[in-house]
């Protein structure tokens, strides 16, 4: 018996399902992140091409666009905290340098929010959940980097906050693809749905 079949057996992986009032949340396509050169980052170009069509198809029906950045204003990273300690790429993330930007081809539009966060998940120490809330919005569509950490972080804060986290498998990645693939697997089995882009496209149209 598979790894699949076997945590389907046990009820593991059901479907939570798409809501009535999405808003997408792109996390971290920072260039800090999404430049290859840099000591957090990896290659996501697929990925950010899958994003701009997500973006496309949420701003066609009015859909509420949050990106979120990570970003640290003390000196000496005091505002990380203990993550400092963890790995050493949190200190490239000062605020204020092309680090901690929007990559250039993500182009943000007037209206669309920019959340600055200091620890993995977008809900933790941010407001997201009250500005969605105050939205109506029930379903987070995720995009973003990486996935084994603030995309799967955001996910599991998503779910514990009361909304249904989309994560859209063509817009997320990773440094490394068996932590993708294992935590793909991991938010599928228990906290989220891992959905395909094209299913959310369609989503977005009857939305």
């Amino acid at each position: 018996m598979s790894e699949h079949d076997f945590f389907r057996q046990r009820g593991f992986g059901l479907r939570i399902g798409f809501g009535q009032r999405p808003a997408v949340l792109v996390i971290d396509m920072i260039r800090a992140f999404t430049d290859p050169a840099m000591m957090l980052g990896a290659d996501l170009s697929p990925q950010i091409a899958a994003t701009q069509q997500l973006l496309a198809a949420a701003r066609a029906r009015g859909v509420p666009v949050i990106y979120s950045t990570v970003a640290y204003d003390d000196a000496d990273c005091k505002d990380a905290g203990i993550w400092a300690l963890k790995q050493k790429g949190v200190m490239t993330l000062r605020a204020g340098t092309p680090e901690v930007e929007l990559d250039a081809r993500l182009q943000r539009l007037p209206g669309e929010a920019w959340l600055v966060k200091k620890y993995a998940s977008c809900f933790f120490g941010t407001d997201l959940a009250s500005r969605l809330v105050s939205r109506g919005v029930d379903t987070v569509l995720m995009a973003g980097c990486t996935t084994s950490g603030c995309v799967r972080a955001s996910a599991v804060d998503a779910l514990q906050s009361g909304f249904r986290p989309m994560v859209v498998r063509e817009c997320v990645g990773d440094r490394s693809q068996a932590a993708h693939e294992q935590s793909l697997f991991d938010l599928q089995a228990k906290y989220a749905d891992v959905v395909g882009l094209e299913e959310t496209r369609h989503y977005l149209e009857q939305v």
